[in-house]
């Protein structure tokens, strides 16, 4: 407010002393004379002071007319003007209009429009670092393979834009199925970024698949130097890769470097199951029974499975069924209320034709988490009490019809593997299995085969007089591939 009133008075002081010198002027009687090229002009005051200021308004429109001409010039000479700059703001404008036009097309899915607007820019703006990767990424969703090659190609001219040049192209050499290639942009990537989180984890698994776990190792290392991978998950996923290496040195013969390696898995991640039984097996191997009972026991602790127990038999494996009930006692004390607890005690009672103490530990598991192995168990329990076979078949018919239980199953694709492996089989994700029961019901698990015989009514102890004629297609069709378990012996350890 007071400023606008000092303008104010400001402009009233300035128009009332322009008004006070015009009437000084015309009020005096003195004539000013100037003499031009030999002629004499005389010219009143007031008069003088108006040509004056015409003569400097046309001097200022003349210099400014000379600089036109002078830009224009250097503007055909090739110079920077700023009749050279306005044309440049004029086409920089229009080729940004041009790029988010593109970008608009690439997002609304018409990718030959964005390809026509990224030249456009491209001509307009020169910057072949925004243009270029625009003509990639439409020509890309446009199915243009070699056009899109060719642009992230040109990308890698630039330092500021080679990274984003490997990356589109190692995404090409992905989706094309070449691995080789996309392992050496991959490695490329890494080592210009090397914390970039999206390469480390494609060059991981590049590596998991090409079961190079020495580099893997080394990703997962600068993952976690990175920052973007939590401690612990680095422990279980070098525990993983030891233990692939381990199972890769054993198929070679090599037993020393497999023993450390398996050893040192177990270490890093006591719970993974694998890790533990093959430790386990390898300290059998070498008599320590004790060091194996300790690796078996912590990790049943952590996470009851059959692998665990059928390595826990393997630590003696000539001994009676009785004596295999005394030695697994402690090992079913850690975790009572456990389903694999019950079902594992079942299995030794059975094995020991103790069909009362196999019902008793059972419980009431075939109602309350119904599955194949724990129906057919029950299965093997009425035929060993000496059942009509209507009642045996009756188990077996609902052992069809319920799930399997839990399994290897891969948390990405929700693929079920017989076999634990560092990758799915189906996606090729890299530590993505764990136990637990499939979304979507598989065939049904394994029986063992001991338990054959108690199905069928074949038991060694069965009166020769009665013999019982069973379908032998019954009990087969509940027979399918699955795990190992006390009863049965372990089949070695698979190798990917």
């Amino acid at each position: 407010m007071l400023w606008t009133l000092l303008k104010i008075l400001v402009f009233v002081a300035l128009v009332g002393a322009l008004a006070f010198g015009a009437e000084f002027l015309i009020a005096s009687s003195d004539y000013i004379r100037i003499v031009l090229l030999g002629t004499e002009y005389t010219l009143p005051p007031l008069i003088a002071v108006i040509s004056l200021a015409v003569l400097l308004l046309g001097m200022w429109l003349l210099l400014k007319v000379a600089g036109l001409l002078v830009a224009l010039l250097r503007f055909i000479n090739g110079d920077e003007t700023a009749l050279s700059r306005y044309f440049d703001r004029n086409r920089e404008k229009r080729g940004y209009e041009a790029l988010s036009d593109g970008m608009m097309a690439l997002a609304s899915g018409d990718h030959r429009a964005a390809i026509s607007k990224a030249q456009k820019a491209e001509r307009l703006l020169r910057r072949p670092d925004l243009t270029t990767l625009l003509t990639a990424q439409a020509a890309e969703g446009a199915g243009d393979a070699l056009t899109a090659e060719t642009a992230y190609k040109r990308l890698l001219q630039e330092d500021r834009t080679r990274f984003v040049g490997v990356r589109g192209l190692l995404s090409q050499q992905l989706a094309a199925g070449q691995t080789d290639k996309a392992m050496k942009l991959a490695e490329k990537a890494f080592a210009l970024k090397p914390r970039h989180t999206e390469t480390q984890d494609v060059l991981l698994k590049l590596q998991a698949q090409d079961e190079n776990w020495v580099g893997a190792r080394q990703t997962l290392t600068a993952k976690l130097k990175s920052g973007s991978l939590p401690k612990d998950v680095h422990k279980r996923r070098s525990a993983v890769l030891a233990l692939a290496s381990a199972r890769d040195a054993l198929a070679q013969g090599k037993t020393d470097s497999a023993r450390a390696e398996s050893l040192e898995a177990n270490r890093m991640s006591p719970d993974l199951v694998p890790a533990a039984v093959m430790a386990a097996r390898m300290h059998i191997d070498s008599g320590n029974a004790r060091a194996a009972t300790k690796v078996l026991k912590a990790a049943w602790k952590s996470q009851p499975h059959p692998d665990l127990a059928a390595a826990f038999a393997q630590i003696a494996a000539d001994e009676t069924p009785q004596a295999r009930i005394k030695r697994f006692a402690p090992l079913l004390k850690l975790l009572p209320g456990h389903a694999e607890t019950k079902l594992l005690e079942a299995e030794l009672q059975i094995a020991a034709e103790d069909f009362a103490a196999a019902r008793r530990a059972m419980g009431d598991i075939a109602d309350s988490q119904p599955t194949t192995r724990a129906l057919s168990l029950m299965a093997a329990i009425e035929r060993g009490e000496g059942a009509d076979d209507v009642v045996v078949r009756g188990w077996l018919a609902r052992a069809l019809t319920v799930s399997r239980g839990p399994q290897w199953c891969c948390d990405a694709c929700g693929n079920v593997q017989g076999v634990w492996g560092p990758l799915c089989d189906e996606c090729g994700s890299f530590d993505t299995l764990a136990w637990t029961e499939p979304k979507t019901s598989g065939d049904a698990p394994a029986l063992n085969t001991e338990m054959l015989p108690l199905i069928v009514g074949a038991l060694e102890n069965k009166a020769a007089d009665e013999p019982e004629v069973v379908d032998a297609s019954e009990p087969e069709d509940a027979v399918v591939e699955g795990e190992a378990t006390p009863l049965q012996e372990p089949e070695p350890a698979t190798t990917r």
